[in-house]
């Protein structure tokens, strides 16, 4: 693979057999439960390893994937002992936050929250913590940490601490966070890497071989593998995730724009870049008429399809804390002009 390539390039040829030979331009999907006298849960399948080759290219490491977005955190979470101390962001995925509280209601761990865009309160926390978790941009918000200030912080620290960053909405396009120093980076595939709403899948990307390790025995113990299907559906997935995001980012940026214009809309939040966008109306009662309102884009709790979701989080339960008006975008590849009739229809009605 030539390093000179751009990301986009990169994911497009990397992970595919050799050419020549009479070798596929894919690899297969390959349903084994052993191959010779190995068994497929403790060496994995030609199908996830060349997934994991494609995603490792882009991220800059070494990727480990596992059967969901939720067995990836839990995965890396393993790696932490007993009674360490761990930062989150306050806004952040409620997966991850709900597996913390769990584990911190067993005595397990301790955690303390800190607001996504307070960077001394993130940079203090690196040198009193065993572990950043950091999230951005961050879900459902938006909100963008600092993350070369807090990761370089880290690195300085008299006692390092594991740093971990949440790459979901950024994607491997938007950055890098290996490159900055962080050790480790997740997705939860099931988004923007997969692209088409039909998987279930997360990794977890290294550049530390003892991690790697850590992050694959893990795997193995907890049973937490990746189906065949959903592994083969993320790597062609990923061959088009270059152009799906781009081209979401684009109408992202309009719809922001024109979100900001719009009177009934209070606030947007746009990271200038990605395909996800937040926006608060004046109240709950607001938001919940305007997800009635809509025609065209789905009211759903996923995201980083090719069609256009929006959903109001605070209703959730785990997401009372965040704003009563506030609605979470993912746009998709429809027509730009459509979905902002859809949403300015709403906001109208």
């Amino acid at each position: 693979m030539n390093d000179s390539w751009s990301a986009r390039t990169r994911a497009i040829l990397a992970g595919r057999p050799d050419a020549g030979d009479g070798n596929p331009a894919n690899v297969p999907l390959v349903p084994a439960s052993a191959l010779g006298l190995e068994y497929s849960r403790e060496v994995g399948t030609p199908t996830w390893a060349a997934f994991e080759e494609a995603v490792g290219t882009l991220e800059g490491g070494t990727a480990t994937a596992y059967a969901s977005g939720m067995a990836t955190v839990t995965a890396v979470l393993d790696l932490l002992p007993a009674g360490a101390t761990i930062a989150v962001p306050r806004y952040s995925y409620a997966g991850t936050r709900s597996v913390l509280d769990h584990a911190q209601q067993q005595g397990k761990l301790t955690v303390r929250r800190i607001d996504p865009t307070d960077t001394d309160a993130w940079i203090a926390a690196a040198g009193e913590v065993d572990v950043l978790w950091l999230e951005s941009p961050a879900n459902p918000t938006l909100d963008v940490t600092d993350l070369d200030a807090v990761l370089t912080a880290a690195a300085s620290a008299e006692r390092t601490p594991l740093t971990v960053v949440d790459n979901t909405f950024a994607t491997p396009l938007g950055q890098q966070p290996l490159g900055m120093g962080a050790d480790v980076v997740v997705h939860s595939v099931t988004k923007f890497i997969g692209g088409h709403s039909d998987l279930l899948l997360g990794v977890a990307v290294t550049a530390r071989d003892d991690l790697s390790a850590s992050l694959r025995e893990a795997r193995t113990r907890t049973g937490a593998t990746p189906g065949a299907l959903e592994a083969w559906l993320a790597l062609r997935g990923l061959r088009t995730l270059g152009v799906r995001f781009a081209a979401a980012s684009t109408t992202a940026s309009l719809l922001a724009g024109r979100l900001a214009e719009h009177p009934a809309v209070v606030r947007v939040r746009y990271p200038a870049a990605g395909a996800m966008v937040s926006f608060d109306l004046a109240d709950g009662d607001a938001a919940e008429r305007l997800c009635a309102n809509l025609t065209l884009i789905h009211n759903a709790t996923s995201l980083g399809g090719v069609e256009s979701t929006l959903e109001r989080r605070a209703h959730l339960p785990g997401d009372s804390h965040v704003p009563a008006g506030l609605l979470r975008l993912s746009v998709g590849l429809e027509d730009p002009e459509d979905l902002w009739r859809d949403l300015a229809g709403a906001l109208d009605g």
